[in-house]
Parts: C-alpha cells; structure tokens; sequence
C-alpha cells in the first residue's frame, strides 16, 4: 500500500494499478439533491483523492451514469472508472448495447474496470457462461480495448460468488459486502475473500455501512469504524461508499486521509461487536429480503416485483429515461455445461 496526497492508494488485485482506499458509490450519487449538487460531490470527491468511482447501468433509470459523466468530463484521466452491466442471464447482444449505453453517459471511450451485476441467483453462473451469454460481452470488449479488466458483484449470497469464480472464466474483479455484520452470518469475508485473494482478483468491498447507514443510524457503530474495518481487511482493494451528499463525502474523506489499519485484535473486537444484530440479517437485509433485488433481476428470471421498491417506483414515475424498462428476455440455449471458451 502506498499513499498520495491524503488517501492511501492500494494494489488492484495482481496488477500495477493502484486504487484509493475509499470509492464513490454511483447509486447513492442519483440520490442527490440534483444534477448540480451531483457534479460538485464528484469534483470535490476528485479533490479530495478518491480515485475510484462506481456506477451501474440501470442505478436511478441511467441518471447515476449521466450525472456522473457530467462530474468527470474534464477529470477522466484522474480516476478508475468502472460501471456493471445489467444483463442477470440474458445474451450477449444486450450487454455490448448496454456498453454503449453506459460509456455515452459517462462521456468516456473506455471503462477501467466492466462488471456483471448483481449475481443473486443460483443459476446465474450457467447463464452467465451459456453459448451467447455475457461472458462473450466482457471478452469481445476487453479485445476491443472498450474495457481494461472485468469482473463481477453480488450482495445475496457467498455461494453464488464462489460458483462465479469456479466457472473459471478469467475475472480480473469481485465486488461483495464486507462489515462487521458479514463477518458473522453468510459471510463474503469468511468464504470469498481468501478464495479471491488466492487467485490474485482485486476485491473491492461494497455496502460497509449496511446499504443505507442503518447501523450508525441506530447508533450501533460509527461510521469511522465500519470504513476502517473495510478497509482494513486484507486483499481490499478500495472500499466503496454512497455519499449523495457533501456532508456525507467531508465525513468519509476524514476517515480515509487519516486511515491507519486496524489490528487482529481490534478487527476482531468490532465483529464480537456486531455479532448479537448478525444472526437475523437486520443491517444486511440485501441478503435474506426482496428489499435491494433490482427490478432488472427479478424480471429476468421470471420472479414478482417488490412494487414497493425505490427502483419499481422510478419506473412508475418515468416518463423520458435513457434506458429501457425490461429488454426483451430470450430462452437460455441448451449447449453443454460448461461450455467451452477461448479465454
């Protein structure tokens, strides 16, 4: 690890580049107050030495890729830009425009980093892997140069993680929560994080403070504390947190400018800590509820919609979005399993 300027910057994965310890969340950046406020949390974020930036194809109907491109032009060459495709199964075809899609409103002509979104069911892996399936998307774009490294992020479950990487498809990445809570129930740092280290992939924690800050909320941890224990694990490459406000960004960059690690002892002291709330999933509902499924997911394979959801009342709501509501879902084909790939 090594620093420059005030946040310490880290190794991504098995390569040279170098990441800051903390990352700006694309879906909380749709949540601000408005475009105006969006463009001055990215400048300010660039200022302030994070260089990582998260975002999504389907975060806030394409708003989060849009404000966020807006941020960056001019700061492109400052920052490691990475955004995920929402296929959840569906083909190739779909992904390569969902490319598109994502590298007009972020205003760039490569991603750093494109990921698989969101792996929360069992048989995703066989549909990512499928003749036609995304898998085809993320190597034709890495030929192409229209992406540097791949990878992909789940928050549902550490076997489906495990299941991504043992298709043995060549993910420079993996995205998972990691917090004190996790480290106590399904936990991502206990079954994923070694395996993933073993294989030289850059991990990048997400969701350190539970999604939505409900554990600071309810005063059970400090919001100092949940970004240090992130980023205090070992093999973490950045950990990414939603700021869609500037209070917010101020009170992060704090905590990752003055970051110093956390010991054996002390890491283990705040998951004795979160181990009486872990059992039932309170502040990790995006694991044992409906709660954080996208619409996008849910539709593709064929499950209800929670019409309660922020993204199903988006949906409600638009009128002129850039992206499209539900793509057209096609059969999986029937080609053996594994298939065979020229990775």
């Amino acid at each position: 690890m090594q620093t420059t300027g005030q946040i310490p910057l880290k190794r991504f994965g098995k390569t040279d580049v170098q990441l800051s310890a903390l990352g700006l969340g694309g879906h909380h950046l749709g949540s601000a107050k408005d475009e105006k406020t969006a463009i001055e949390i990215v400048h300010r974020a660039v200022d302030g030495g994070v260089t990582f930036f998260d975002n999504c194809w389907e975060y806030n109907r394409g708003k989060s890729e849009d404000w966020m491109g807006k941020g960056l032009k001019g700061h492109r060459d400052k920052v490691f830009l990475m955004t995920k495709v929402c296929t959840h199964g569906r083909d190739a075809a779909l992904a390569l425009q969902m490319l598109e899609e994502s590298l007009r409103r972020l205003q760039t002509d490569h991603l750093d980093l494109w990921q698989i979104h969101a792996v929360s069911y069992q048989n995703d892996p066989e549909l990512f892997m499928r003749t036609g399936g995304a898998a085809e998307a993320l190597m034709k774009a890495k030929k192409a140069g229209k992406v540097r490294f791949v990878g992909f992020t789940g928050h549902k479950d550490p076997e489906f993680h495990l299941a991504m990487i043992n298709t043995g498809f060549p993910f420079d990445s993996v995205q998972m929560p990691l917090n004190p809570f996790d480290a106590n129930f399904r936990s991502f740092e206990q079954e994923v994080l070694p395996v993933a280290r073993q294989r030289g992939m850059a991990v990048l924690a997400m969701k350190p403070s539970g999604g939505h800050g409900d554990p600071v909320q309810k005063g059970v941890f400090t919001i100092k504390e949940l970004l240090t224990y992130s980023m205090s694990l070992p093999g973490v490459s950045t950990t990414i947190s939603g700021m869609e406000k500037m209070e917010y960004l101020e009170e992060n960059l704090k905590v990752a400018q003055s970051f110093t690690p956390l010991s054996d002892e002390e890491m283990q002291k705040l998951r004795d800590r979160a181990k009486q709330y872990a059992g039932d999933g309170q502040f990790e509902l995006y694991k044992v509820s409906i709660k954080f499924d996208n619409p996008e997911t849910r539709y593709a394979h064929g499950f209800p919609q929670d019409m309660q959801s922020i993204e199903m009342r988006q949906i409600a709501k638009a009128t002129n979005n850039t992206g499209r509501p539900f793509p057209e879902v096609k059969e999986p084909s029937k080609s053996p399993w594994p298939p065979t790939m020229d990775f």
